[in-house]
């Protein structure tokens, strides 16, 4: 999609999913650890039917593994979205993305409907999911494991920053519901970056006691201990 200066949003309220949620999504569905499905891309998501807003901020529950239920926690105060016409949307991304040039929401978020750029997020999201797979298997070294969680750390702080530039810039001409939405997000990443020390540091500890195993059952003689 062309960035132009006042940015028409296709999808209408989608248009302000994606815009909000879609930058704490993790290239553009969860991350692995908060057990959910994934959110459609913006393309799969024009023949669906219009998207929830908000109410307002819940407390963030659990997943099962303990982690973060970012989507429980959106869809636990949800109504549905009334139809909206179609219009200019009041936000400037070509002013944002000056204010925000490194921010990963052009990156992996901003929309779009070109198949290879799809195909490109979807091999970047791959990746990293690869990755975490190989965290929870403790397979990864050290270093991954600090570039798994240093990688999360940067996608909140990028959605973070992005949502609030939002809500400062345009904050009084978005609709109500649409702020709630922003400042969801906005709270949500806020809540995984106080999560997110001790999600590392719980992943280098099963790493070490894993690597201990193993070492204590090759000098065993490949006997278990």
């Amino acid at each position: 999609m062309s960035t132009h200066a006042r940015w028409k949003l296709p999808l209408g309220t989608a248009g302000v999913l994606v815009l909000a949620v879609g930058a704490w999504l993790v290239f553009g569905g969860q991350a692995p650890e908060d057990g959910a499905p994934a959110v459609a891309p913006p393309a799969a998501q024009a023949s669906a039917p219009p998207p929830p807003v908000f109410a307002s901020t819940p407390a963030v529950p659990r997943a099962k593994d303990g982690g973060l239920d970012l989507v429980g926690a959106a869809t636990a105060q949800v109504q549905a979205a009334p139809e909206e016409e179609a219009g200019p949307y009041p936000v400037d991304l070509e002013a944002l993305r000056a204010k925000l040039p490194g921010n990963l929401y052009w990156e992996n978020d901003v929309p779009t409907k070109d198949p290879e750029e799809l195909r490109r997020r979807d091999a970047v999201k791959a990746k990293w999911n690869a990755l975490y797979g190989k965290v929870l298997a403790n397979e990864a070294t050290e270093e991954e494991v600090h570039q798994y969680y240093e990688h999360r750390r940067q996608v909140s702080e990028d959605a973070i920053a992005f949502a609030t530039t939002v809500l400062q810039d345009y904050g009084d001409k978005l609709p109500s519901e649409h702020r709630g939405l922003l400042e969801l997000s906005v709270n949500m990443h806020r809540t995984r970056l106080a999560e997110l020390p001790r999600q590392e540091s719980d992943a280098l500890a099963r790493r070490e006691a894993h690597a201990q195993r193993q070492k204590e059952w090759r000098t065993g003689g490949g006997r278990q201990p």
